[in-house]
């Protein structure tokens, strides 16, 4: 009898700790970290935006915090998914450029959360390399992906699904945590979007209803740079000069046959309209082709007529109708995702991060692209949920960068981050804990010259009151910008002497960034 009891009692201890040990391990609070593909800060209406309603990515700053300072330490998409990845500047990871290769030997911090017991997935664009590393689960875009019926790389082999890209990226990423996923172990998912890369294809019903709006124009629209130098002066990404009739603004090429000759050096791309739009099946095209023939009707009429002022502004507005058609099919698929963390009980215990790979130029100084560290690119939109840390509607306005990160997740998650890792965790910001936060300057440095667009080599130290910009390769020109009275970056005032000190202080800065962070021109 004393040992029959002796043996419920041992199996008691062991259910007990079994238990204990798996309630443990639950505590650890799941991640999905979501990311999109250019998404500027200036089309979310949390940071106020003037030309479209984001309510579901509001909900995250509504129900956590809103960063009014995050940035990126070089604006260009792969390197900075590099950066996400490891923690590390790009000149650290490999990944300098679209075309440099990055350093496989790099540990990523998916990776370590899969050591670490968590259960990892990522859907969605990559944009570099077809074998993701830390992730149990994976379907990827191969390297830029399409809108229209998307290839997918996965474990198994590619497969194409047919449908919408940012739809078909939603239902992958929900149906793994309904059926695919481990109960018992937390996850960590990437849910990284596509859109709003360019080409700039919508889904059919956004293209209709965006195609009708009109948009402000951003007060820089026509930037003449003279209070810049030469690198804003020779970037090619003007929208009047730079974006294509037929990748962007949905020009058919029999339409520009037609018309023969047109701005003769405003650059075409080789099936540009074709290939998108041929990845659709004829039902799918029938949906599209109304408003792409309104559009081709209309430029074929009116164009030939019009200024170059004019120009100018239908070009902006067709960029900006597409774009934000895009954009919000990323909101509303942000809310089916959200809905299903409060549906499912996930919500409580999930950490959900909203970002983009980096800011993007929506017209302010008459642009299109990132590269720059001028504000627009070098400032990306973040966003994040916490419901038993974070007080909801916090907002900061620290100097953070997507180098941090890594640090930040692995120290929410209770595990270690490397050494070599190069960000600071934002638990103390998360926290509320802000004097812990001592960061005053931040560094950036793009290193794609020459290549497409044209944007100079370039590095800068940015705080909050001042830019201190080096332009360097094939040039040697510094640039220095008061961000308090000149928060658009319209003038330098690196050679007003009254700004002198500031140079000294700044450079001697500089220098200390760049040995900090062992960097490499």
């Amino acid at each position: 009898m004393k040992q029959h009891q002796l043996v419920l009692a041992l199996f008691a201890c062991l259910s007990f700790w079994s238990c204990t040990e798996k309630a443990s391990k639950q505590k650890r609070p799941n991640i999905l970290f979501i990311m999109s593909d250019d998404h500027a800060y200036q089309a979310i209406s949390a940071y106020g935006s003037k030309l479209i309603q984001t309510p579901n990515i509001d909900r995250l700053a509504d129900e956590g915090i809103l960063f009014h300072n995050a940035c990126v330490t070089n604006s260009i998409c792969a390197p900075s998914r590099a950066t996400i990845l490891t923690g590390k500047h790009t000149h650290i990871n490999g990944k300098m450029d679209n075309v440099h290769p990055f350093d496989t030997t790099q540990m990523t911090f998916p990776q370590i959360f899969q050591k670490a017991g968590y259960e990892t997935a990522m859907y969605g664009k990559l944009h570099f390399g077809n074998n993701p590393k830390g992730f149990d689960d994976f379907m990827i875009l191969p390297d830029q992906g399409n809108y229209i019926n998307p290839d997918f790389i996965t474990p198994e082999g590619d497969t194409t699904l047919m449908g919408y890209v940012t739809d078909l990226i939603t239902d992958l990423t929900i149906d793994w945590l309904k059926k695919k996923r481990d109960e018992d172990k937390p996850f960590m998912m990437m849910y990284w979007q596509k859109a709003p890369h360019r080409p700039w294809w919508p889904r059919a019903d956004k293209f209709k209803k965006y195609s009708q709006m009109s948009f402000p124009e951003p007060e820089s629209l026509f930037d003449d740079y003279s209070g810049r130098g030469t690198a804003a002066k020779t970037a090619e990404m003007n929208i009047y000069s730079h974006m294509t009739y037929n990748h962007d603004s949905k020009i058919r090429p029999e339409t520009l046959k037609r018309m023969g000759q047109i701005d003769p050096d405003v650059p075409l791309y080789k099936n540009g309209f074709t290939y998108p739009y041929n990845r659709a099946t004829l039902e799918q095209k029938a949906a599209y082709d109304p408003v792409v023939d309104s559009i081709n009707l209309y430029f074929e009429t009116h164009w030939p007529k019009m200024s170059r002022e004019e120009k100018m502004r239908w070009k902006y507005q067709r960029y900006m109708q597409d774009y934000l058609g895009c954009i919000e099919s990323v909101d509303e698929n942000v809310g089916r995702v959200l809905d299903y963390l409060d549906e499912s009980g996930l919500a409580e215990n999930t950490i959900v991060v909203y970002t983009s790979d980096q800011g993007f130029y929506l017209g302010e100084h008459g642009w299109f692209d990132k590269r720059f560290a001028y504000n627009e690119s070098f400032k990306t939109p973040l966003l994040i949920r916490w419901p038993s840390k974070i007080k909801a509607g916090s907002v900061n306005d620290d100097l953070v960068q997507n180098l941090d990160f890594a640090q930040t997740l692995l120290e929410a998650a209770n595990i270690d981050a490397p050494n070599d890792m190069q960000g600071e965790s934002l638990m103390p910001i998360l926290t509320g804990n802000n004097k812990e936060w001592t960061r005053d300057a931040v560094y950036y440095h793009y290193y794609a010259y020459p290549a497409y667009h044209m944007v100079k080599k370039h590095y800068a130290i940015v705080k909050k009151d001042y830019k201190l910009i080096h332009f360097y390769d094939d040039v040697d020109e510094w640039e220095l910008y008061d961000r308090q009275k000149d928060p658009n970056e319209m003038n330098s005032v690196y050679d007003d002497p009254k700004y002198a000190d500031i140079v000294k202080e700044l450079k001697g800065e500089l220098d200390g960034l760049r040995k900090k962070y062992k960097v490499i021109d």
